[in-house]
């Protein structure tokens, strides 16, 4: 065997479950086609990801915290409005609206904000550093072709000829996954016709931690803090309109910009590139096959209008490895059935259940029609003024409600 586990893919996901791996004492390789260091540029991921105090948790356990934190922005409120077309900019929000506070949270006992906010880049960088301290074995670039599955062992075929054998092969690359497919795992899929458009700006006015979404009729235009009083703008679109926006002038783009951001946080500076991403939900008909595990968008991509697709890979990551970890400390063939079947009965309900709910939010909430709009309005004025129903959302946005694995509660393995 040339390790304990053989991880495709070397994203945020699959970085974080090496390093649970290796901290319980299993041996794992990473294989991805893009090497760290071209991951790290601001060019290659432009998005800010919503991490959910309890996955802050599994990276601070893991060794992450001094190299993430200095980029970590508090999220202490969430400010959710339904605005009127064309933009809430233009036309103001309705009376209708829902705010979640850190301090109604029993998290907030041991200091904890709602989320974090956090540029994939530097998630991205504290977890090549990690891994390196960790003396993982990184193959990179390095493509993953085919894997071969045996009574004992998967070998996993990579495109410059190399072959590598180990008792579990984990599908980590994202969707598409080649894993997957070689266990001939089957995915549920469509796409809404929509992309995100994506871009980082300078604020005039400090933000003072507190994420907005508004919904239009278009999809949500969401204004997440960040650092150095920035934000990161995830402005839903038609995907033709998506792709226009992206490649227009810069002055035309600021235009269409300013009619949805409005000007209450003063005057705003793109920073770097505009990035769009096609938005679609995908899901996995299973979680595991023989000798394979799938976690991230491997196994589950959803909108971000929940800001929860991060954070489900991040609990794959968590309950995989505790799984892993204790059956390796039982002499049980980590790679089995039985074994595998522990983590797919852990995580499947949840992953199903937030797909659910994320594409019921997309298709409630990207539409115009009067009544609908005013049944939506309605809900988030009652759930507003229900403070034990705010608490619920916020502790499982928070990734703090269900059977939790150690490392969401901060524990090492």
């Amino acid at each position: 065997m040339d390790a304990d586990v053989i991880i495709a893919g070397a994203g945020i996901s699959g970085a974080t479950l090496a390093l649970s791996l290796k901290q319980g004492g299993l041996t794992p390789i990473l294989i991805d086609p893009v090497v760290f260091d071209a991951q790290l540029a601001p060019e290659y991921d432009g998005r800010a990801s919503a991490i959910a105090f309890a996955g802050f948790r599994q990276w601070r356990a893991l060794g992450l915290a001094a190299d993430i934190e200095p980029f970590a922005q508090r999220i202490e409120e969430i400010l959710v409005t339904d605005g009127k077309p064309p933009g809430a900019a233009t036309s103001g929000p309705t009376p209708f609206f829902l705010r979640f506070e850190s301090s109604e949270i029993a998290a907030r006992s041991e200091g904890e904000p709602l989320g974090y906010m956090l540029e994939n880049r530097r998630a991205r960088a504290a977890l090549a550093a990690a891994i390196s301290r960790a003396g993982i074995e990184v193959l990179a670039p390095a493509q993953v072709v085919g894997v071969q599955f045996e009574p004992e062992a998967a070998e996993v075929r990579l495109a410059d000829g190399r072959c590598l054998r180990a008792p579990l092969v984990v599908g980590a690359e994202g969707r598409g996954s080649i894993v997957g497919k070689a266990a001939g795992i089957h995915q549920t899929s469509w796409g809404y016709d929509q992309s995100a458009v994506v871009v980082t700006v300078r604020l005039e006015r400090p933000h003072g931690g507190v994420a907005h979404e508004y919904f239009l009729p278009s999809g949500p235009f969401a204004i997440l803090p960040l650092t150095d009083d920035r934000a990161s703008l995830v402005w839903t679109e038609a995907t033709d309109r998506a792709l226009a926006l992206k490649t227009s002038r810069p002055e035309i783009f600021h235009a269409h910009l300013r009619r949805r951001f409005g000007d209450f946080l003063g005057q705003i500076q793109v920073e770097g590139p505009v990035f769009t991403y096609p938005l679609s939900l995908q899901l996995a008909e299973r979680l595991t096959g023989p000798r394979i595990a799938l976690l991230g968008d491997a196994a589950h991509g959803v909108h971000p209008i929940a800001g929860q697709g991060l954070n489900l890979g991040l609990k794959d990551g968590a309950a995989l490895a505790e799984v892993l970890i204790e059956a390796a400390r039982l002499g049980e063939d980590i790679g089995s059935e039985t074994v595998l079947d522990r983590y797919a009965r852990w995580r499947n309900f949840d992953n199903v259940m937030l797909a659910v709910a994320t594409d019921v939010f997309v298709r409630l909430f990207s539409n115009n029609h009067p009544a609908v709009r005013l049944a939506r309005g309605l809900g988030m004025a009652v759930v507003n003024r229900l403070a034990p129903a705010r608490k619920l959302f916020m502790q499982e946005a928070g990734g703090a409600l269900g059977d939790l694995p150690k490392l969401l509660t901060g524990k090492t393995l």
